[in-house]
């Protein structure tokens, strides 16, 4: 990739959700944003993002979280304030097992590694993927609307190659960063998501899509993710999983739940909620009923702790 313009935690970052707890830190050959909620005695829980959002889509839950655990969120590679993988390592560190990995080593950096992790959207891939790589870590995860599975028909067929095509066009980013200077965009794209925020979260939202280099990371991301890798492996996962699914998701079909439900190993005893009414968003749409619901299946699948 050439050098996009990405946002500057001086300049853009002043008035950043929770900046107080942020940090930077360096793991596999990047620059992380880090936001932490220190509660050495307890346990520890990762907050991952989804494409094109950020650690700020966790601003209202990780608080809620942090009076009973230990609470790490980050920003993805090339997101927000991560810094974007050079062109030769974007390709795998934009993949979902490159993602896997520098989100891991991240973790043995910060010499933390989550009981919990609570995964939206792509998220909940890394997690599981991470999981995958690593049996022994974490404990239990939480897919949060999680794209899990590929899409099917002739939208799969047709999604990666287009986003393969645009990513390589490296003026594509800026084009989509330059429209989107226009608070209306980032108004339409979370409409379409089937939630409601905040005015405060779309103009976070806003702020990040008019980020050239956010928008070539999310691009790269679309581009690199294979999820039949993923989907194959889901029978052999052994660490506990719950399904929280929106009813209103727009993004994620909210019956791809019950297909990854159907490939996972029966002595899983995965859990399976749904959060009636709200959109792929619904964690922002409701904090406090999603930080209950994740305290809730923590302590019921893991009562010793």
């Amino acid at each position: 990739m050439t050098r996009l313009e990405a946002l500057n935690w001086q300049r853009d970052g002043q008035h950043w959700p929770h900046r107080e707890q942020s940090r930077f830190v360096k793991a596999a050959g990047l620059r992380w944003h880090v936001q932490h909620w220190p509660a050495p005695a307890a346990a520890t829980v990762l907050l991952l993002h989804g494409t094109g959002a950020s650690a700020h889509s966790w601003r209202d839950v990780a608080p809620l979280l942090a009076g009973s655990m230990q609470v790490i969120s980050l920003d993805l590679p090339g997101h927000a304030f991560t810094e974007l993988p050079a062109e030769g390592a974007s390709s795998s560190l934009l993949s979902l097992p490159g993602m896997a990995a520098g989100v891991q080593a991240l973790m043995d950096e910060l010499k933390l590694q989550p009981d919990l992790i609570v995964g939206h959207s792509a998220g909940a891939a890394v997690a599981v993927r991470m999981a995958l790589d690593r049996p022994s870590r974490p404990r239990l995860i939480i897919s949060l609307n999680g794209a899990l599975l590929p899409l099917h028909g002739l939208a799969g067929q047709f999604f990666a190659p287009a986003a393969r095509l645009m990513a390589g066009l490296h003026w594509i980013p800026r084009l989509f960063a330059h429209q989107a200077r226009d608070r209306a965009v980032a108004e339409r794209l979370l409409h379409s998501t089937g939630s409601r925020i905040s005015p405060e979260g779309v103009d976070l939202y806003a702020k990040l899509v008019a980020s050239p280099s956010h928008a070539a990371a999310a691009l790269g991301m679309m581009a690199q993710w294979d999820l039949h890798e993923l989907a194959d492996r889901l029978p052999r996962l052994r660490v506990a999983l719950d399904l929280i699914v929106a009813t209103g998701d727009k993004t994620v079909r909210p019956a791809q739940a019950e297909e990854v439900l159907a490939r996972l190993d029966p002595t899983l005893r995965a859990g399976f909620t749904r959060f009636e009414g709200l959109g792929h968003l619904s964690h922002e749409e409701q904090p406090s009923r999603t930080a209950e619901k994740l305290l809730e299946l923590y302590h019921r699948r893991l009562p010793t702790r």
